[in-house]
């Protein structure tokens, strides 16, 4: 969230306390976000013109977080998760990719596929110094991971063919100790979230195996892997459990670990997982873009859940809608729920200009990979969403695209300028939200208001792009309605094919009133921690199963108004070959 100046109706006067800083604002007093994660993604060092940033690695040091990603220009700090602030450096290999790093004696350590590692004491300074030259082996996507007990290892891979391994190294050093060990690879045919494509359709191609991460908890090691490529919304981390850090792995039954191959942005892929200060787990990992460039990417932080037997997951459910920033330790997925419900998915649109291919639908289709645009990056272009009726209305996110920029790296005068008006009747208009002064970079902008207002008419308005066109993928309009939520799904089947276990289909009847629903399935009835979430649909073909494992299956319905959580769990058994 990075904030310029927020104006309230005259009628409506609720002084917030903004103070323009040099995140745009001081912190808010409520405190919600909503993925994509609003970063200053920079524009790629290469044509086609296009943001890029991924592979988060992610610590929490002295009372701040500091996330490093690929080819970012930099890394980022913030104090609480939901404003962050850019950093640069000239003395870490930050064009290098799947940086990573470690706390450990009273310091940061860094490292990237160059081989050295790099330590600071102070982050906020960009000031990094070389604590070894070169630990003596290339390492792909490498992983550092400092136990407990002081002892370091390196992880790493990124292979269709070779498997993830792992080494130790001397804790003062970084030198290997012993010898290197193999720890997983990948198996398609039986784990379907490893499978290439979108949706998990592809057995003819070895996926790409990355990506690797470890997490230590009640003396267990949590290794996290990436599959099946970062191009594809199926991009997920898989998980491996193990009593001892290099091993012998065993699958986790619960898998993939982090999973989310729809919404407004998928991908939940090649992250990191780390501690808030409450104790509460996190994950953030990489989403998908991926249409001007396969490495077009975004960032996206997700909770983490250890439960009551030891099953770790990160829950994606609604997790392209704002949640309310914890304060205090979480229990498991009910504490996070949305603050809010999409009010604009598919409502009536205005514009006052569209070009070819990018028509003024798009901007309401919730697909970051389609977008409206108008017709130049002018002054005054605009876009008009009917909501059709009125709603309390509590935050908006504004998400821009790149038509026809030419834009490369970064620079100070690369950012949006728009305004943001409300009417009942489209008669009258009142501000909402002024970015007329704004000079930070937010292509994510996401803006929660501080206290609702009565709409049913929204119209963002441009003042500047930085170039090119004024485009849009999502005007996404968030609040609550006052009627009633959907009923529960009726007629739910579920059939598992007969000759591939990896793939089930839903299907279902239409609830009155519904926009969409999420299906939520999971190893045991009281494990529904995979979610799914689509729109407008009465069916859904999922090929992310583990095909030697029983799975179990509900449906929650949802529209402007809330969630109607299914009570019908159906269990599916394993294909008996």
């Amino acid at each position: 969230m990075i904030c310029s100046k927020l104006i309230i109706p005259v009628k409506r006067i609720a002084f917030v306390g903004l103070i323009i800083s040099m995140f745009g604002c001081s912190k808010p007093k409520h405190q919600s976000f909503c993925n994509p994660v609003n970063l200053r993604y920079r524009f790629q060092l290469d044509h086609p013109s296009r943001r890029e940033a991924a592979d988060p690695s992610v610590v929490f040091y002295k009372g701040a977080y500091y996330m490093f990603l690929s080819k970012s220009g930099g890394y980022y700090t913030s104090e609480n998760l939901i404003d962050w602030k850019l950093i640069t450096t000239e003395d870490l290999p930050i064009e290098e990719y799947a940086p990573t790093a470690v706390v450990m004696r009273d310091s940061i350590f860094f490292m990237a596929i160059n081989q050295k590692v790099y330590k600071t004491a102070l982050p906020e300074s960009g000031q990094w110094e070389v604590a070894q030259d070169s630990v003596g082996m290339r390492s792909l996507d490498p992983m550092l991971f400092h136990d407990t007990n002081g002892r370091v290892y390196l992880y790493h891979g990124l292979s269709p063919r070779l498997p993830i391994r792992g080494i130790e190294l001397d804790a003062q050093t970084f030198k290997p100790i012993g010898d290197e060990v193999e720890i997983l690879n990948t198996d398609n045919k039986l784990h379907g979230w490893e499978r290439t494509g979108d949706y998990n359709f592809g057995l003819k191609k070895r996926p790409y195996l990355e990506g690797a991460f470890v997490t230590s908890h009640n003396d267990k090691y949590y290794m996290q892997y990436s599959v099946p490529g970062t191009q594809f919304k199926s991009y997920a981390d898989g998980m491996y459990v193990s009593e001892n850090p290099l091993g012998p792995y065993q699958l986790a039954q619960h898998n993939p670990f982090s999973y989310k191959p729809e919404g407004f942005i998928a991908g939940a892929g090649h992250g990191s997982t780390f501690q808030d200060e409450y104790g509460n787990y996190w994950y953030a990992g990489t989403m998908t873009i991926s249409v001007k460039n396969s490495l077009e990417r975004r960032v996206g932080i997700f909770p983490a859940f250890f439960d009551e037997d030891g099953v770790f997951y990160a829950y994606t459910g609604f997790g392209d809608y704002p949640h309310q920033m914890p304060a205090k330790k979480m229990k498991d997925y009910k504490d996070y729920q949305p603050k809010w419900m999409l009010l604009s998915y598919n409502k009536p649109v205005e514009v006052s200009s569209e070009v070819d291919g990018h028509a003024k639908e798009l901007a309401v289709n919730e697909d970051v990979r389609t977008y409206w645009s108008a017709a130049s990056g002018n002054r005054e272009e605009w876009l008009l969403v009917d909501l059709e009726e009125t709603y309390d209305v509590g935050a908006l996110q504004v998400n821009f695209a790149e038509q026809g920029t030419s834009l490369v790296g970064r620079a100070e005068d690369i950012y949006y300028q728009y305004k943001v008006e409300y009417s009942n009747d489209k008669k009258i208009w009142e501000v909402l939200v002024d970015k007329s002064e704004n000079t930070i970079d937010a292509p994510h902008d996401y803006i929660e208001l501080g206290k609702t207002v009565k709409a049913r008419y929204v119209r963002i308005t441009n003042l500047k792009v930085p170039d090119g066109k004024f485009a849009i993928s999502g005007l996404r309009v968030f609040g609550k309605g006052t009627g009633a939520v959907p009923p529960a799904v009726e007629n739910f089947s579920v059939v598992r094919d007969s000759v591939d276990g990896c793939h089930v289909k839903l299907n279902w009847e239409k609830a009155e009133e519904a926009i969409g629903y999420n299906v939520r399935y999971g190893i045991s009835p009281d494990k529904l921690y995979h979610n799914y979430q689509v729109y407008n649909v009465d069916s859904l073909d999922v090929y992310s199963l583990n095909s030697e494992l029983d799975y179990y299956f509900t449906i929650d319905a949802f529209n402007e108004n809330g969630i109607f959580e299914g009570d019908k769990v159906i269990k599916i058994q394993k294909i008996k070959k």
